[in-house]
C-alpha cells in the first residue's frame, strides 16, 4: 500500500490517498489511535469520491473510527469491458423507455459484487497492517458487497446496509448465511427498489440481531440522522 497524498481536516481527521496494486482507495482516520475500521463502499461502480459517501466517512471518522473505501474494478475511473460498457447502454436505454430492468441489472451487478470482494479483501489485509487501525472491522454501504463480503470474510463483525441497490439472486440466497448484526436502512418511496423486494430481503437475513429502519422519500433521501445512529450502531459491535 502506498500513500500518494494527505490532508488534515479542521476536525483532526487525516485524510489519505492509496494506491495497492491496481486498486485506488482513500482512508480517513481520527486523531485517536489505533482506531476500529469501517470499509465504505458505494453503489453500483460510482467512484470513491462520491459527495455522499465521502460526507459518511468523514463524519464516522470524527465519531472515532477509522474508515476506507475504494473503486473495485468496474468502478470509479477504472477500465470498464467493452460487455461492461454495452449493459450499462442496455440500461440507460431500458429505462428511458420505460422497459423492465431486473435481468440488465442482474447482468450488470452480479459481477460487479463478485469482483469486488477478493479487492476489498485484499484491502483489508493491508489495512490492518497499519498501526493506526486496531480492528475489528464493519462495513457500511453496497447491499450486494456487503452480503458477499460478510459470507466471505470472517474479520467483518457488523454491517449496515443500504437497501436501495439492486441485490442479484446469487447474493439473496447468500442473505440466509449473513450471521453478525445487521443495520438496513430503507426508503420507503425508492424510486429504484420495489419496497417489498427490500423488506423480503431482510426477513431472509440469516442474523437473529437485525435491525430495519426505514425512512418516507426516495433514494437519495436517506435523512442525516442515520449516520449517527448507524455511527453508535458500530460503536455496539466495534469498540
Amino acid at each position: 500500500m502506498r500513500f500518494t497524498s494527505e490532508q488534515r481536516l479542521d476536525d483532526g481527521v487525516l485524510e489519505r490517498e492509496f494506491i495497492l496494486g491496481e486498486i485506488p482507495g482513500t482512508l480517513w482516520t481520527p486523531g485517536s489511535e489505533p482506531a476500529p475500521l469501517i470499509l465504505m463502499a458505494h453503489n453500483n461502480g460510482l467512484p470513491k469520491g462520491d459527495s455522499r459517501l465521502v460526507a459518511r466517512a468523514r463524519r464516522s471518522a470524527a465519531y472515532g473510527y477509522a474508515v476506507a473505501t475504494i473503486d473495485a474494478a468496474g468502478c470509479g475511473d477504472r477500465p470498464r469491458s467493452r460487455a461492461d460498457e454495452q449493459i450499462r447502454a442496455d440500461l440507460r436505454r431500458a429505462m428511458r423507455a420505460g422497459e423492465p430492468v431486473d435481468e440488465i441489472f442482474e447482468s450488470l451487478v452480479g459481477p460487479l459484487a463478485e469482483g469486488a470482494v477478493p479487492e476489498w479483501r485484499t484491502t483489508l489485509d493491508a489495512l490492518l497492517a497499519l498501526p493506526e487501525i486496531g480492528g475489528p472491522v464493519g462495513y457500511s454501504g453496497w447491499t450486494a458487497v456487503g452480503i458477499r463480503l460478510a459470507v466471505a470474510e470472517p474479520r467483518i463483525a457488523a454491517a449496515g446496509l443500504f437497501a436501495g441497490g439492486f441485490v442479484p439472486r446469487a447474493q439473496r440466497e447468500e442473505a440466509r448465511q449473513v450471521t453478525i448484526p445487521l443495520l438496513f436502512l430503507l426508503q420507503w418511496d425508492d424510486e429504484g427498489n420495489p419496497r417489498q423486494r427490500a423488506l423480503d430481503l431482510f426477513d431472509t437475513f440469516g442474523t437473529k440481531e437485525k435491525t430495519l429502519h426505514a425512512n418516507l422519500g426516495g433514494h437519495t433521501g436517506t435523512p442525516w440522522f442515520e449516520a449517527e445512529d448507524g455511527n453508535r450502531f458500530f460503536g455496539r459491535h466495534l469498540k
